[in-house]
């Protein structure tokens, strides 16, 4: 295994801020990464629980242990399963992280050509698998609903003719055929499809939809979440999970069926989206597209256990 790449963890003042976090806490750091959130609440005075669905990640976390810290390899997804008890706070930094895009064998990203594979668990369906079995209008949904790509008919239609696929580099050039880019354009437009694969390879959206709901489940009264998206799929996902479990959701239109239901208030004090700040961006152009939104866990019980993700 190659050495993990640094990782710069961003928005953590402000995630920290968030959190609230006061010595003797028990909080949960729900994508470990490279440590910069648990580190921080660690810090802070807090007992940490991080997972990561990585064994990269847990494998390079446990050479570097961090005091405060205990490492789950596991999904978010499954918090509720590995914690006892209520805990005061939960992070989550969603997305794929430097370090994955940063290494060639892990087929995340076309800056170096390597295995076209994307499986931040490193088991299961790779991308290469999919985009080599399936029909042509399933791949162009993929790219369409995931990569917000207007040309994914004519993508997948190149895939398909390009297959077997076997390399990041392969699939970024049949993108490239497809879309009639060339050299020195500004924006490569294999960006959306890797993007797209990726987060279908991974179910990166269920899973942060699960994530909420046991994030949910586990945060006692008082206690805080704070999420980190990087694109605006996830943005909006979290979003609508905030205004909804905390009674702000539009009213329906009286012109249809009632649809809305009367439970509880599962969150409060919604704090508006936080963004990076010049000197960050400055610093970490990562951070450009991350948006940090956060609120309070009320008294009130959880609307429904997460649902089970494929494995």
């Amino acid at each position: 295994m190659n050495e993990l790449a640094p990782h710069t963890p961003v928005l953590l003042a402000e995630t920290l801020a968030a959190l609230e976090i006061t010595p003797g806490e028990h909080h949960i750091d729900g994508t470990y990464g490279a440590g910069g959130y648990s580190r921080g609440i660690a810090a802070a005075g807090a007992r940490v629980v991080a997972f990561d669905r990585d064994p990269d990640a847990i494998a390079a976390g446990n050479a570097r242990p961090i005091a405060g810290v205990t490492l789950v390899e596991a999904r978010f997804s499954e918090m509720a399963s590995h914690v006892d008890a209520p805990v005061d706070g939960v992070a989550l930094d969603i997305g794929v992280s430097s370090m994955q895009l940063d290494q060639a064998e892990r087929g995340f990203s076309f800056q170096s050509d390597g295995p076209l594979d994307m499986r931040m668990q490193r088991a299961g369906e790779s991308a290469a698998d999919f985009l080599n079995a399936a029909d042509e209008s399933e791949i162009a949904d993929v790219i369409y609903r995931y990569g917000d790509e207007p040309k994914s008919r004519r993508i997948a239609r190149a895939i398909v003719a390009a297959r077997p696929l076997s390399t990041t580099g392969e699939l970024a050039r049949a993108v490239r055929r497809a879309t009639g880019w060339r050299e020195g354009d500004k924006k490569d437009p294999a960006t959306r499809t890797f993007q797209a694969v990726r987060i279908h390879i991974n179910q990166e959206l269920d899973e942060l939809e699960n994530g909420l709901a046991a994030a949910e489940q586990i945060l006692k009264p008082g206690g805080r979440l704070a999420v980190v998206t990087f694109h605006s799929l996830e943005d909006r996902l979290v979003k609508r999970f905030l205004k909804e479990r905390s009674g702000a959701m539009p009213a329906a239109s009286r012109h249809l069926p009632q649809t809305s239901d009367a439970r509880a208030a599962t969150f409060e004090a919604v704090v508006k989206p936080v963004r990076a700040s010049a000197a960050e961006l400055a610093r970490n152009p990562r951070a450009r597209s991350a948006t940090l939104r956060s609120a309070r866990r009320t008294a009130a019980p959880a609307w429904a256990p997460a649902r089970k993700v494929k494995p």
